[in-house]
């Protein structure tokens, strides 16, 4: 236990002292889970509970014994209780679409990889086809077809990006197959499920974990596109994307709408993407 927190500390906070430890972007990611995970217990009042007296209050303003700490919106609900709801849906939409589109494209790819012949043929064809769409369009196409909501948005965004998986898992599979463990353990009679399963893909965890971190980042990009193209998760339910979009309309009268759930996004997504780089640099020994 000690030894992986010796390592933890060594990937996060370098002892070089160069820049912003990468560590300060951990706790900032941290920070907005735990809160999210809290929110019924810190939200100071119900998010979407309506104050039509205290509309497009400044932060700090007081309205009908409601302290808005970071302001109102167009309807007088409470702005911080919202982002940290808000928070809620882009965490959780981002996390659970990484882990299914990180599951089928893992899967995929290395099925594509150890089998080889049509089998391959068939599953990097599709990838292709999926890769050759840009992924905002697809993604609005499906949810304009499946309709909008925190499932559909889930599915729609996994859909998406799986592509990017089965690639990584697909080239590290082909590195990883013919080594010798691999070789032995298909001479011994092993099936390829129980192949893949304990002697290939504990190889590849590494690089795929990098590409999941990236890929969360995104995933709370075009969940908060969506959202703000309508296609998202429904009023009144908060979402930092929904937030945006209707602060675009108050920006000359009441900047805090729009501004601090573009904060939220910004320190979330650079965040993470500054972690998977870490990661990156750490996992990939010809960059040390």
């Amino acid at each position: 236990m000690t030894r992986a927190l010796q390592s933890l500390r060594m990937v996060f906070f370098p002892a070089d002292g160069k820049g912003i430890p990468v560590g300060v972007f951990v706790i900032i990611v941290a920070f907005m889970v735990l809160v999210a995970g809290l929110a019924p217990l810190l939200a100071p009042v119900d998010p979407n509970t309506q104050n039509l007296m205290g509309r497009l209050k400044p932060p700090g303003t007081v309205a009908r014994g409601t302290l808005f700490v970071l302001g109102s919106d167009e309807l007088g609900r409470d702005l911080l209780s919202r982002l940290m709801y808000g928070a809620r849906v882009s965490l959780s939409v981002a996390f659970l679409s990484v882990l299914l589109s990180g599951l089928v494209g893992t899967v995929l790819g290395m099925v594509a990889g150890y089998k080889r012949g049509w089998v391959e043929t068939v599953i990097m064809r599709v990838v292709d086809i999926f890769l050759s769409i840009p992924a905002i369009l697809l993604a609005i196409i499906t949810v304009a077809v499946l309709g909008p909501g925190f499932v559909n948005v889930i599915l729609v965004l996994a859909l998406t990006r799986w592509p990017r998986y089965a690639r990584v898992a697909y080239g590290q599979t082909l590195s990883v197959a013919n080594m010798p463990y691999v070789r032995l353990s298909t001479a011994m009679g092993a099936s390829w499920v129980r192949i893949l399963a304990l002697h290939i893909f504990p190889n590849i965890i590494a690089a795929l974990s990098v590409v999941a971190t990236l890929e969360f980042g995104l995933m709370v990009l075009f969940e908060a596109g969506l959202s703000f193209l309508g296609l998202g998760v429904q009023p009144p339910t908060a979402s930092w994307g929904a937030m945006l979009s209707v602060g675009r309309n108050y920006v000359s009268n009441a900047w805090w709408i729009a501004t601090f759930p573009g904060i939220c996004l910004f320190l979330l997504v650079l965040s993470v993407n500054l972690i998977g780089d870490r990661l990156s640099d750490y996992l990939n020994p010809k960059s040390r």
